[in-house]
């Protein structure tokens, strides 16, 4: 809560806000923390105020990458489906829903005509018969990562196409609404702030054009505030498992392609419509935004869901880093004191020392189900949950991989089979059932 965050924080972090308006020559800048799902602190620097609504710009593809899986999870479609299964009539039917929502089906990345950002719209059969033709293809589809706006036309179509209605009224009616975003809007809704560009060697600005893109709306048009953002955050680190199934947010926040450049190490990648970060072994998602007159920016921390939110009515210079400063002026979360939890007796006994061959292994009760870990060193390890018949690998070299308990006669536990791999209790235990068999002279 808000009255938890000490005074000094809070005005370290309007003065920082305030440097930033000031430092980057921004009209204006609002930005929010979210912490627990609570908005604990939002602040306004320039002409604007937390109330006023921004252009997100490409955050828009969050929404509609969420409501492709929601469509997946509700059996209307497959991510391996070809595109022309359900957008039929381009060249690029071959590609998959996912290579779409990964910016990996080698898409070109903008339309074929005027600059689409700053003219007016048009509608998908006059998108398809300019920009998704024969020349619409940039690579084969799943080669790398190549960023495509025209991708998410499409997915903003097979939406519409899907559910008989406008992609963003579907978005309205099931996401902004349950979710209580009253002040997210395809077009600006009053207050909202105008957009500029800020002349480069003078302190004179432009105003931006702002226009319906119709057809390229969902590549990034939506208009929102400081607060909604807040909510819709709270979805992406997991707080809404009735909209977004938890499965469903782990399998979007898997990096499908890196953003990879040659000569430098990669910590950027793409999911299935996020961004995904990994700063030094520290992962984080969300997307940036970036249209005319506007910047934005959604981070989510994977491990503590803490959020940084960060809008500005410029066309460039809002800093990148912004809101991971602000979430260290913030301060770490409270450590939340060890509590015991509950582990049934069947799961207890299998926890301890195992052995693969000859490699220490050992396996833990965790809340969520087992993890198997090497007892030194480097080696293969995965997490475990429940599933019929025994458990199923969630990640690492045994991500869903069968985890089986093999029993005695008498019920007692004889060894793991894992993916075919026996686990025992002694190094290549002579009364387990290892493939090979065990030299009956032993160890010698």
């Amino acid at each position: 809560m808000l009255i938890e965050t000490t005074r000094a924080a809070l005005d370290a972090l309007d003065a920082h806000l305030a440097a930033e308006q000031a430092d980057h020559r921004l009209p204006s800048v609002v930005a929010g923390l979210v912490r627990d799902g609570e908005l604990v602190w939002s602040g306004a620097a320039g002409d604007g105020t937390v109330d006023h609504q921004y252009r997100c710009g490409s955050i828009t593809k969050t929404f509609v990458a969420v409501q492709v899986l929601r469509l997946r999870d509700a059996g209307r479609l497959q991510l391996t489906d070809l595109v022309e299964q359900h957008v039929p009539g381009t060249s690029i039917g071959r590609s998959t829903v996912a290579q779409l929502l990964a910016h990996s089906a080698g898409l070109r990345a903008e339309t074929a005509g005027p600059w689409w950002e700053r003219t007016p719209g048009t509608s998908f059969r006059e998108l398809a018969s300019a920009s998704l033709g024969p020349d619409a293809a940039r690579a084969r589809p799943g080669r790398r990562f190549h960023y495509s706006n025209v991708g998410y036309a499409v997915l903003g179509e097979l939406v519409a196409r899907q559910q008989g209605r406008p992609w963003h009224e579907v978005l309205a009616e099931e996401l902004l609404a349950p979710l209580g975003m009253t002040r997210t809007s395809l077009r600006p809704q009053e207050p909202a702030a105008a957009g500029f560009a800020v002349h480069p060697f003078a302190d004179v600005l432009l105003p931006e054009p702002e226009h319906d893109h119709d057809a390229m709306a969902p590549a990034g048009q939506l208009w929102t505030t400081v607060a909604d953002l807040a909510r819709w955050a709270g979805l992406l680190a997991g707080r809404h498992p009735e909209l977004l199934a938890p499965a469903t947010l782990e399998e979007m926040l898997e990096p499908q392609v890196v953003d990879d450049r040659p000569g430098a190490a990669w910590t950027a990648a793409h999911g299935l419509g996020v961004q995904v970060w990994n700063d030094d072994g520290r992962r984080s998602h969300g997307h940036g935004g970036s249209m005319p007159g506007f910047l934005a920016g959604l981070r989510v921390d994977a491990e503590s869901g803490d959020s940084a939110i960060a809008l500005c009515n410029s066309t460039s210079g809002l800093s990148h880093g912004l809101g991971a400063e602000l979430l260290t002026i913030l301060g770490p979360r409270p450590v939340a004191p060890w509590r015991p939890s509950a582990v049934a007796p069947d799961v207890l006994a299998l926890t301890g020392s195992w052995f693969w061959g000859p490699i220490h292994l050992l396996l833990r009760a965790t809340p969520d189900g087992l993890e198997l870990a090497p007892a030194a060193g480097a080696g293969r390890g995965s997490r475990f949950v429940v599933t019929v018949g025994g458990w199923r690998g969630l990640d690492g070299y045994y991500a869903d991989e069968p985890l089986r308990v093999v029993r005695h006669p008498d019920g007692a536990v004889s060894h793991l089979d894992l993916a075919s791999f026996v686990l025992t209790r002694t190094p290549y235990d002579t009364d387990a059932d290892v493939p090979g068999g065990v030299d009956p002279a032993g160890w010698r």
